[in-house]
């Protein structure tokens, strides 16, 4: 990330790192981009940058390979912070992949030198859907909103874009927390049509999800994004969540593994073995 602290966060909120909002915007086109992409409900702040998935400076990653297991664990401090904010906290990642698995555990964890009334983490869980017409994907299975029939959601309800405000979104206080925390996509073949296996994110312990979105954004892509934690933090707290991510033939599988390790939030690994932490 090249330029200073001023000119990535400004203090009019025009620095290229600041949280998009529909309401700075005075061209239309950007005014509703901006919109289709936060909603107008439930605005945010950043404290500290840069967004981690495409700004974030390249670093060498820690890599430990155990008899049945490889473990990656990154770490990143953040470097600009908004006005009147420290710059500092710590970002870690810790990445197991299980031997003889379709499916890696991860944790996102922040050790934060800011205070916040309602600090959150965000992130894609489990990932982006890149598509045209639902060339590459058939169904959304959202375990918030589907009860006990499972309900799924076709391909065609994100031909058009809309807000993740909208719908399909859960909320941690407007929603009941559910049991399990699944968020899954039931991939289609290209080229041929073909269904395949369902790409899944597991969220361990319901509780920490703040907020989620599933929404379809203009450019073809259906987002993902989860936040965890959003709760008030003091400088010196840390808070993290813990994830399994991977590829199930059926909706049962993914609660089943998540009955297995479900209620954990931090994610531990050495040369002798790996361990999910509550």
């Amino acid at each position: 990330m090249t330029g200073s602290s001023d000119q990535v966060i400004a203090p009019d909120g025009d620095g290229v790192g600041r949280y998009s909002w529909y309401e700075n915007e005075t061209e239309p086109d950007r005014r509703y981009y901006k919109r289709m992409s936060h909603g107008s409900s439930h605005r945010k702040r950043m404290v500290e940058g840069p967004q981690l998935c495409h700004r974030m400076r390249p670093i060498q990653p820690d890599v430990i390979r155990g008899t049945d297991f490889i473990a990656v664990t990154t770490t990143y401090q953040y470097e600009y912070a908004a006005p009147g904010r420290k710059t500092g906290s710590r970002w870690t990642q810790r990445i197991v992949f299980p031997r003889g698995e379709r499916f890696f555990v991860l944790m996102d964890k922040i050790d934060s030198v800011n205070d916040s009334p309602e600090m959150f983490l965000r992130s894609d869980m489990p990932g982006c859907i890149r598509h045209e017409k639902g060339d590459t994907f058939s169904e959304i299975y959202l375990s918030y909103l589907s009860g006990p029939n499972e309900v799924r959601i076709p391909s065609s309800e994100f031909f058009t874009p809309f807000p993740p405000d909208l719908k399909f979104g859960y909320r941690r206080d407007l929603n009941r927390t559910p049991a399990h925390f699944i968020r899954a996509y039931h991939l289609r073949d290209k080229q041929t049509g073909e269904e395949g296996p369902w790409l899944a994110g597991l969220t361990l312990e319901s509780s920490v999800v703040y907020e989620a979105w599933c929404s379809q954004r203009p450019g073809d892509i259906v987002v993902m994004i989860e936040e965890i934690h959003g709760k008030p933090v003091k400088a010196g707290d840390s808070f993290s969540a813990a994830h399994i991510v991977g590829y199930f033939d059926a909706i049962e599988e993914m609660h089943g593994v998540y009955d297995q390790y479900k209620g954990h939030t931090a994610l531990t690994a050495d040369a002798s073995g790996w361990q999910l932490v509550r």
